[in-house]
């Protein structure tokens, strides 16, 4: 197991893309803190199945959105394991209704900025020291396809404005860490939707999907697979990057056709 001992914080991970990470990681050996909201029973649920696999779990509630949930989400998470080797920020809000940027209410603009972006950097902040200490680190962002491309992307402005920000930040903060030992990279998956975000690519291998240039749904293990990959000791020279994980589907100029 190549990451036997180590100790991945994944926010949003009860549920979805987040889960699948959790599974994964867990079956290289690495100890999980899991991260939610309102699903307590679903991470109470695969805290269970993390342990069946013979590593330790735990499960946290903090909304990533509040700076002081951070805050408290890191020093619980910390003092369970004695510290975070793996941060992967999976946690952000998401309006799937479309609307242009005037419709959107105060709170929502607030709250999209602080849970894809603000929170994420906070997060960051106060784990980085820990990583610097023991010399080794890995930081996932996630974004959404062509997120490094920065393109107009109308009824989604404030998320868009949000990920395409921490792209910039991504792209720093892995200069700015590299000597320590710590890699910093975002994942871009494509519209993975509902329950293929927990499935596996043999559950979809034989399905059809028109609108993928892949041909098939993605899945949750695909997006997994890339953090895995991207968790690996043997990773550390691959730093800085935007890897979108979409099967050669361009969300953005679907969106504008829809």
């Amino acid at each position: 197991m190549e990451l036997k001992g180590r100790t991945a914080l994944i926010t949003g991970s009860a549920k979805g893309l987040g889960k699948s990470t959790a599974m994964l990681l867990a079956r290289q050996g690495c100890n999980i803190v899991l991260n939610y909201v309102n699903s307590e029973s679903e991470a109470l649920q695969l805290k269970d199945e993390i342990e069946q696999l013979g590593v330790s779990a735990t499960a946290l509630r903090a909304d990533i959105s509040v700076p002081e949930q951070v805050e408290q989400l890191a020093e619980q998470a910390e003092a369970a394991y004695g510290g975070i080797d793996i941060l992967i920020n999976n946690a952000g809000p998401f309006i799937r209704e479309r609307r242009v940027f005037l419709e959107y209410e105060r709170e929502e603009i607030v709250g999209l900025l602080n849970g894809n972006l603000l929170g994420v950097m906070l997060l960051d902040h106060r784990v980085l020291p820990g990583m610097r200490s023991r010399k080794w680190g890995r930081i996932i962002h996630f974004g959404f396809g062509h997120a490094g491309e920065a393109r107009a992307w109308p009824h989604r402005a404030v998320y868009a404005a949000a990920k395409t920000g921490l792209v910039s930040f991504t792209k720093t903060l892995a200069v700015e860490e590299a000597a320590h030992g710590i890699t910093v990279n975002m994942v871009c998956p494509g519209d993975i939707r509902g329950v293929n975000k927990e499935k596996s690519i043999e559950d979809v291998q034989w399905q059809i999907d028109d609108e993928s240039p892949r041909g098939r749904p993605g899945t949750g293990e695909d997006v997994a697979r890339a953090i895995g990959f991207l968790c690996d000791s043997k990773s550390d020279f691959i730093t800085g990057n935007i890897l979108d994980v979409t099967g050669g589907l361009d969300p953005i100029k679907r969106t504008l056709k829809g």
